[in-house]
């Protein structure tokens, strides 16, 4: 048996970010055996406490095969670590600084400008995250994800309500979690209108309890505004519905990659489904964790493979 990989993982506190490299170290591990270790910038205010932080950790630490991170209080952490230690970095998002200083850039398709690309950047569909449909269980669960206003998108708690009045009927089985961004009120409008839903408040669940919930889910309904929770429905394996909320960048990117989506296949609008009562399967299942965790060990570990 092979040694196990030796995974560095750089972490800003903030859980979105720590979401995707969390999500592309498991996808590695689901194909080898790895071993994570974390280096918590904390709350570190400048960029050279962040590297010293770093540094201090790194040194009680196995030496590294790969060194990765996502958000720009990690960008320079990430180099100085790579440099020091030889091992690949890889940085989740588009970076803040210039591309050309790490090994691989795993970037959204569409935070990427025109069709040529440098070949260390990844076009990923959506960020990464750490939901992989379940293999072991029955997919019966219903599940409904809710954001909140956004710069993208506004909201109506009346067409929301009025929408999942329809969509749930008088089934009994679906759950609802919200987030930080889903204003007060919607909650208890949700237990007074429907009190068969169970409703579990976002700061009340533990990390990894959305990704069990999805990777059992057949029906997903998220509202467009948190393309997050979009690309997590939809790397469940799940059917997945937009509930409505108002534009208020029509054509801004995050329209235009929910758009495309839309246009493949992937996701259900919430007037679509209101004609037909089905929710799309044309679209293959988005494995894109997976999928990048093979073109890494392809490109730099084809013995782990």
């Amino acid at each position: 048996m092979s040694a196990p990989l030796v995974i560095w993982l750089i972490g800003d506190g903030k859980p979105g970010h720590e979401n995707q490299s969390l999500g592309l170290a498991e996808a590695i591990g689901r194909r080898g055996p790895t071993s994570l270790h974390r280096i918590e910038l904390g709350g570190q205010a400048t960029v050279l406490r962040r590297v010293k932080k770093a540094l201090d950790v790194a040194a009680t630490l196995p030496l590294p095969d790969l060194i990765l991170g996502a958000g720009h209080a990690t960008h320079l952490p990430l180099i100085g670590l790579a440099r020091r230690t030889g091992a690949p970095c890889i940085v989740l998002m588009r970076p803040s600084l210039p591309v050309g200083l790490f090994d691989l850039c795993l970037v959204p398709d569409h935070d990427l400008k025109g069709n040529s690309k440098p070949d260390n950047v990844i076009a990923t569909r959506g960020a990464l995250n750490r939901v992989h449909p379940s293999t072991d269980q029955v997919r019966e669960k219903r599940v409904i994800l809710l954001g909140g206003p956004s710069s993208t998108h506004g909201w109506d708690t009346s067409a929301i309500l009025d929408a999942l009045t329809e969509i749930t009927g008088t089934q009994s089985d679906w759950i609802l979690t919200d987030s930080r961004r889903t204003p007060d009120g919607v909650r208890q409008a949700i237990r007074e209108r429907f009190p068969a839903i169970q409703l579990f408040p976002h700061e009340e669940t533990a990390k990894g309890w959305l990704p069990a919930q999805l990777a059992a889910a057949a029906e997903v309904w998220v509202s467009e505004d948190s393309v997050s929770m979009i690309y997590e429905a939809l790397s469940s394996g799940a059917k997945v519905g937009l509930l409505p909320v108002p534009r208020l960048k029509a054509k801004g990117r995050v329209s235009r990659g929910i758009d495309q989506l839309i246009s493949d296949g992937y996701l259900t609008p919430w007037s679509v489904w209101r004609e037909s009562r089905k929710l799309s399967t044309d679209a293959p299942l988005l494995r894109e964790a997976d999928r990048c965790a093979g073109l890494i060990l392809e490109r730099w570990f084809p013995q782990a493979k």
